[in-house]
């Protein structure tokens, strides 16, 4: 018999939550149940629709663009679209060379962390927090050091929490908001104290802001306001708020004038040079998506607040669970008391109730094992009508089993 191949330990480690849930709900799809998928945060599933300019443009470009390599950093005219919407949006001033273009902020993630990371070294992140953080910190054998986020406080982030966990293997601090898993959307005081630690610690500070124009309640700060002193990449993106989560295109940019990440800039590049070039056609209608009308995003805050809303009330209704009013992104993080029932885990409640009744949550834990647990997340972007199956089947299920 031949040897097999083993698979690397790095690979074997990954353990993408969101997407693992997606094997047990594929099984009881076969067996003829009928689905409700509140597991993905893709608003083109449901009744979201890419706006028609969007399309038109990458037809053309399609047709009429030179569809051979593009820039390693991303198209000129991209980048330069991207530094006009950061000063309309946030008043503030980079240039095209702070830009770096990604397939989706996915791949940012993967050579941020493969750039920062030797073995051992430490990075923070929020707990509950976005799984690809988690998963490629792991990858890259760092240590993932999550901070809380209040749940008692809206999920505000402990700032404290985050001094204390500071070591002399720190390498970054991430912050995501609008919150994925959350809903928070952080004040402005709490993203000035991440500025403070970021400059007293000299550690560079990533701001996840691919939300930052699905807000419903309340207003978005963004980390790009904070003082020159701070060390910062922002990431954000093309696939929520401009509604292009397949043509995976995201951004980052550097603003850091005492020079601190030079060298990470040099190491990002050099792997973004390997990997050739973003999509070049998705490229010419993420910027058109910048340039032309911005009214649908409105409409799609009008229909979130009022999914989120219903959530928050429905949800709160069922026995054995209570969850946070969101307040942006897509995502709402229930809490679930699992005493008294026959589940011993999160993950456990989510399987079985997938399998019983064909609602498919995001078990909590897999956001963070030490602040997820007893929690799982649902987005908010289906129809009303639906989510109120889903929340009546899961009330059906809790009661059956307590």
């Amino acid at each position: 018999m031949k040897r097999q191949i083993k698979a690397s330990r790095r690979s074997m480690g990954m353990d993408y939550a969101i997407r693992e849930v997606t094997l047990p709900a594929a099984e009881a799809a076969s067996a003829g149940k009928k689905m409700l998928n509140l597991n993905i945060g893709d608003p083109n599933k449901w009744d979201f629709e890419t706006p028609e300019y969007f399309k038109q443009t990458l037809r053309e470009a399609v047709d009429n663009v030179d569809n051979g390599y593009g820039d390693s950093q991303g198209q000129r005219d991209l980048r330069e679209a991207i530094v006009r919407r950061e000063y309309d949006k946030n008043g503030i001033s980079i240039s095209p060379e702070d830009v770096y273009v990604t397939a989706g902020v996915s791949e940012c993630i993967n050579v941020m962390m493969g750039t920062f990371i030797e073995p051992g070294d430490e990075v923070l992140v929020p707990g509950p927090g976005y799984p690809s953080y988690m998963q490629y910190i792991n990858f890259y054998e760092g240590k993932t050091v999550p901070y809380r986020q209040i749940e008692e406080e809206n999920w505000r982030p402990d700032t404290d929490m985050i001094r204390k966990r500071i070591t002399n293997r720190t390498k970054a601090l991430v912050l995501c908001n609008p919150n994925n898993p959350t809903g928070a959307v952080y004040d402005p005081e709490d993203i000035r104290e991440f500025g403070n630690i970021a400059a007293e610690y000299d550690i560079p500070l990533i701001s996840d802001e691919i939300y930052d124009k699905i807000v419903f309640d309340g207003k978005f700060y963004s980390a790009s306001k904070l003082p020159d002193d701070v060390p910062r990449i922002i990431l954000n993106g093309f696939s929520k708020v401009n509604l292009m989560p397949g043509w995976r295109v995201g951004y980052c940019y550097f603003m850091d004038s005492g020079g601190l990440m030079d060298e990470i800039r040099v190491g990002m590049m050099k792997q973004f040079r390997a990997r050739i070039c973003s999509n070049v056609p998705c490229q010419a209608a993420a910027r058109a998506s910048l340039e032309g009308p911005q009214d649908y995003i409105a409409d799609m805050n009008r229909k979130l607040k009022e999914r989120a809303d219903f959530t928050y009330k429905r949800l709160n209704e069922i026995s054995s669970l209570q969850s946070n009013r969101a307040r942006g992104a897509l995502y709402m993080f229930p809490r679930i008391d699992l005493s008294g029932t026959p589940w011993k885990t999160d993950k456990e409640f989510v399987f079985d109730l997938i399998k019983e009744e064909g609602v498919v949550f995001v078990h909590g834990s897999g956001f963070c094992k030490e602040f997820g647990n007893s929690h799982f997340r649902t987005v908010l972007l289906a129809p009303v009508e639906v989510l109120g199956e889903a929340f009546d089947k899961t009330e059906r299920f809790i009661k059956r089993h307590t």
